[in-house]
């Protein structure tokens, strides 16, 4: 296994779970995106899926951006942003997560549920769980619910208005950029 390099930031890319047009969740993913960019333990990028241009008539694999695949590639963790849609997730995230596998494996992942009502997408966020844990990915235990984002930010601005809101993020961010999260992949004596 390799050692863990504790002193340097740890590299946690933000991604924006949905391309549709008019989408709330894009202040909220800016938002979550600004508050990595002022801490000095974390560095990101912004993924917008929107931008992942991917074909519809392949699978898996064989389909992989390579930007978002060597980005992924380089992560210690990952930040999904992920709107709700009828309970569930938008099927192009699903899509676009499905085209990667081996860059996944043990890294963290948290996610950010955005909903139109007051739940903040946590059905959403119990229907992506399973998934990301599939692939391999290691989900933290807090997540962030951004409930009724119409009027949680300005349109005009995308300012939050719920200021508590900032701290939740933080506490958030705090569990994910906890450098002991490689200790629980040590491997296991065998038993056989």
């Amino acid at each position: 296994m390799d050692t863990q390099d504790f002193t340097r930031p740890i590299f946690a890319p933000v991604i924006m779970g949905t391309s549709r047009q008019g989408r709330a969740s894009e202040y909220a993913a800016h938002f979550v995106f600004d508050r990595v960019s002022k801490r000095s333990d974390l560095r990101t990028d912004f993924i917008d899926i929107r931008n992942i241009r991917l074909s519809i008539d392949d699978a898996g694999e064989a389909i992989k951006d390579s930007g978002f695949s060597a980005t992924v590639a380089k992560a210690d963790a990952l930040i999904l942003v992920v709107p709700e849609y009828n309970h569930s997730f938008p099927g192009l995230l699903k899509h676009v997560l499905d085209t990667n596998l081996k860059e996944y494996i043990h890294k963290a992942a948290g996610v950010c549920g955005v909903s139109a009502g007051p739940f903040g997408g946590v059905r959403m966020i119990q229907s992506l769980l399973p998934v990301l844990r599939e692939l391999g990915l290691v989900t933290i235990f807090s997540d962030v619910y951004f409930g009724n984002a119409g009027k949680l930010f300005d349109p005009a601005t995308g300012a939050i208005a719920d200021p508590a809101s900032t701290g939740r993020v933080d506490k958030f961010l705090n569990e994910l950029a906890r450098r002991d999260l490689g200790n629980i992949f040590e491997p296991m004596a065998s038993t056989r």
